[in-house]
């Protein structure tokens, strides 16, 4: 960020979601925050992290089923035309959701249903059933996952047909716009990802 290397923390969310018996949230905005504040407060076996982004961020959907996002992840925005029309599930948490949004526009105005998935905590959502796992990122569709962090904990999601949109190095120190698009957070790099996605689930 634009206060140099001390704010270069790539990694830090990606180990505390290692840490065993630590829930971990990364809300998108308000109502998520409000969610995992009062999953934070109930929960009684255990501690909870919830990292929270310096920047301002605006609401990714004024409407949302609080007892969905309780589930650690949950379907924000489905594809045009249902379910079955998806081509690829983008997943996102924190302060990269806005960014799917618009990716999920330019991806539809092209021809390109997606299913948007928030992320707020994936051990929140580990331990969902496995049912309602796989209604949320269902089998035989590609899923690209987007964090302003280190990729390789996302590959447990994506899996070998899919990919993963972060940053396996430390930062630079400009403002959070030009970051963004230096390193690829920008809608246009999320649609061209997802096409690559697609062009090799046809080989």
């Amino acid at each position: 960020g634009e206060d140099g290397p001390t704010h270069q923390a790539v990694e830090h969310a990606a180990s505390l979601r290692l840490i065993p018996h630590l829930d971990v949230w990364r809300p998108a905005d308000t109502v998520e925050t409000l969610v995992a504040w009062a999953a934070a407060l109930e929960r009684r076996d255990g501690p909870t992290a919830l990292l929270l982004s310096r920047q301002n961020v605006p609401f990714v959907a004024e409407v949302r089923d609080a007892g969905l996002i309780r589930r650690g992840g949950y379907t924000l925005a489905e594809a045009a035309g249902g379910a079955a029309r998806a081509r690829a599930v983008l997943i996102a948490t924190g302060s990269e959701l806005p960014l799917v949004v618009g990716a999920q526009k330019a991806l539809q105005a092209a021809g390109v249903p997606v299913r948007v998935v928030s992320m707020p905590s994936t051990t929140v959502f580990d331990r969902q059933r496995a049912d309602y796992k796989s209604s949320v990122l269902p089998d035989g569709v590609p899923r690209i996952a987007i964090e302003a962090g280190v990729t390789d904990f996302w590959w447990k999601y994506v899996r070998a047909e899919g990919a993963v949109i972060g940053i396996d190095r430390f930062g630079e120190s400009a403002p959070a716009a030009d970051l963004f698009k230096h390193f690829g957070f920008t809608v246009d790099n999320v649609v061209a990802t997802v096409n690559a996605v697609l062009a090799k689930g046809k080989k």
